[in-house]
């Protein structure tokens, strides 16, 4: 014979459980940006601004290969390529590189590009002050746009880093989140 104090016991438990597990869940993603952000994992980069960038000296003696990629989740019917397929950067210097993307469906679209570096370590040293991956973008119907990233890498760039890849994947995303022109 099961108690009925039992039963309203294991219910309270269940129903405390269930709440700590879903706020767990909830804290995971900002969590996890904070620790992306301080160990430079998951090919995260960084930003720089004016001030700073303003101070920047130029490496003209070394030379960066920066290989440009670009990908698109499997429920967003959009096309992207990078306008070029890399590019020689002094560390120190600004660049701009730019993509092409295009809406393929009668429907207008929201989404979101999502940066990554290989190798993990260059992340740490690959800077944007501007960049179409900071705002969601909308195209209309059939619309074509011109996306730009302005980048520069870190003069202490480790010496074996010769290469990296740049590479965004576009997702959708939800219609109420900040909208770009």
């Amino acid at each position: 014979m099961i108690k009925i104090g039992g039963i309203k016991r294991t219910t309270v438990l269940l129903t405390l459980l269930t709440l700590v597990m879903f706020g767990f869940g909830y804290a995971l993603v900002p969590l996890y940006d904070v620790f992306c952000e301080v160990t430079g994992l998951n090919g995260k980069t960084g930003r720089i601004y004016n001030a700073e960038a303003s101070k920047l000296v130029i490496d003209d003696q070394r030379f960066v290969t920066i290989q440009f990629d670009s990908n698109i989740n499997g429920n967003l019917a959009w096309k992207l390529k990078a306008d070029q397929k890399f590019l020689k950067v002094n560390p120190g210097k600004f660049y701009v590189a730019t993509y092409t993307v295009e809406n393929m469906i009668n429907e207008e679209i929201v989404g979101q590009a999502i940066p990554s570096v290989t190798p993990q370590i260059a992340s740490l040293y690959l800077k944007k002050s501007e960049c179409f991956c900071f705002r969601n973008q909308v195209l209309k119907p059939g619309e074509k746009k011109k996306l730009t990233v302005r980048f520069e890498i870190d003069r202490d760039i480790p010496k074996d880093v010769e290469s990296l890849t740049l590479s965004y994947t576009f997702f959708r995303a939800l219609k109420d989140n900040k909208r770009a022109s």
